[in-house]
C-alpha cells in the first residue's frame, strides 16, 4: 500500500536550491497530517555531503543517487532514476518544485509513471487522507482544486510560496545510498557545454524582493533608477514583457506568463500597467507596491499599496529614504 511523502530535491553545481528546503518543509507538514514519514530524494554527483541538510528541514530519510551521469540535469537521466526510486519506495505523495528544471522533470516523470500531476501549485492540504492541490488557472483569474484518482499523487509547487521550516540541526535523517542503473544507450541527451550567468544576480524565482519595470521606463537607461533602488533593498530587478520585447532587458529578467513566475515577499512594479499576462507571473507576491501615473492601470487592482505619480519623481527619493533604514 502506498505510504509516505516523497520530496524531490534540486541542486545546481553541487549546491542545494532553496526550493529543495521548501519541498522538504512542505512534505513534513503533509506527512504530519497523515502520520507518516518524509523521504527526500537527491540526485547528483559527489552530492552525498549535502543530504544531511535536508534532515534539518524535516526529512526522515534521504535517498541519494550519486553518479557522474547525474552531475548536470538532463530530463531522460533524472526521469529514469526517479521513476525507478518511486516505484521501489511506493510513496503516496510525490512533490517537487515548479522551477524551470522542476516543470520539465515533473511532466516527463508523471508520463513515465502514468499518473496525473498538478503543476505550479500554490497550496497543499490533506483531506480524507488524500492530497489536495490548489493551482491558478486562466492566467491567475481563478484557482482549481485538484484531487487524485490513484497513486502516487504528484504535484509541483511554485517556488517561494511554501513556508520554510526553521532548520533544526538537532534533527538528522537516515542517509541511504540509492542504487543507480543508467544505461548509456538509453540516454538520448547529454550536456555538452554550460554557459553560466556570471552576473551574480539572485534568480528571480528565488528572490525575496523584486523591483520591476515596464514600458513606463521609456528606455533601457530608465532602469538605472530601479537598479539603484534594488541595490539598497537587496532586491533583484525584473521587467515586463513589453520592456523585454523592446530590447531594454534580457529575457532572463522577464516576469509574467511567458517569463518567470515569482512570489517574493515584496514586489515593486514601476511603470507597469498590469496586463493579465504580467499579473499571472507575480500575483502571489506577499506585498505588491505599484507606481504608475495612470490611476486606472490594472496593476492597482492587485497592489497592496499604490502611488499614482511619475515613477521618475517617486523612485529616486524612495531610494534615498530606503538608505536611512537599510
Amino acid at each position: 500500500m502506498a505510504q509516505g511523502v516523497m520530496a524531490i530535491a534540486e541542486q545546481r553545481d553541487g549546491e542545494l536550491r532553496k526550493i529543495s528546503y521548501e519541498m522538504v518543509s512542505e512534505g513534513r507538514r503533509l506527512a504530519d497530517a497523515l502520520g507518516q514519514q518524509v523521504t527526500a530524494v537527491l540526485l547528483g554527483s559527489n552530492i552525498k555531503d549535502k543530504a544531511a541538510e535536508l534532515g534539518h528541514y524535516g526529512a526522515d530519510k534521504v535517498l541519494v543517487a550519486d553518479d557522474p551521469k547525474l552531475e548536470t540535469y538532463t530530463t531522460d537521466a533524472y526521469t529514469a532514476v526517479l521513476a525507478e526510486l518511486i516505484k521501489a519506495n511506493d510513496p503516496a505523495i510525490v512533490i517537487l518544485g515548479a522551477s524551470v528544471q522542476g516543470k520539465d522533470l515533473a511532466a516527463r516523470l508523471a508520463a513515465r509513471l502514468e499518473v496525473g500531476m498538478a503543476q505550479d501549485c500554490t497550496a497543499f492540504s490533506i483531506e480524507d487522507g488524500n492530497l489536495v492541490a490548489i493551482r491558478p488557472i486562466y492566467a491567475g483569474k481563478a484557482y482549481a482544486k485538484v484531487t487524485y484518482a490513484g497513486t502516487p499523487q504528484m504535484a509541483a509547487a511554485r517556488p517561494n510560496v511554501m513556508a520554510l521550516n526553521e532548520p533544526d540541526t538537532s534533527k538528522s535523517a537516515e542517509i541511504i545510498d540509492a542504487a543507480v542503473s543508467l544505461d548509456d544507450g538509453a540516454l538520448k541527451t547529454k550536456v555538452v557545454e554550460v554557459i553560466r550567468d556570471e552576473s551574480g544576480k539572485i534568480d528571480l524565482t528565488e528572490a525575496d524582493r523584486i523591483v520591476s519595470g515596464g514600458r513606463g521606463l521609456k528606455g533601457p537607461e530608465g532602469f538605472k533608477v530601479l537598479e539603484d533602488l534594488a541595490e539598497v533593498l537587496g532586491a533583484s530587478v525584473g521587467a515586463s514583457r513589453s520592456a523585454v520585447d523592446a530590447g531594454w532587458r534580457e529575457h532572463v529578467d522577464q516576469v509574467g506568463q511567458t517569463g518567470k513566475v515569482v512570489s517574493p515577499n515584496l514586489y515593486i512594479a514601476c511603470g507597469i500597467s498590469g496586463a493579465i499576462q504580467h499579473l499571472a507571473g507575480m500575483s502571489t507576491s506577499k506585498v505588491i507596491v505599484a507606481i504608475n501615473k495612470d490611476p486606472d492601470a490594472p496593476i492597482f487592482q492587485k497592489s497592496d499599496y499604490g502611488v499614482v505619480d511619475d515613477l521618475f519623481a517617486v523612485v529616486p527619493p524612495l531610494t534615498e529614504e530606503a538608505k536611512k533604514y537599510m
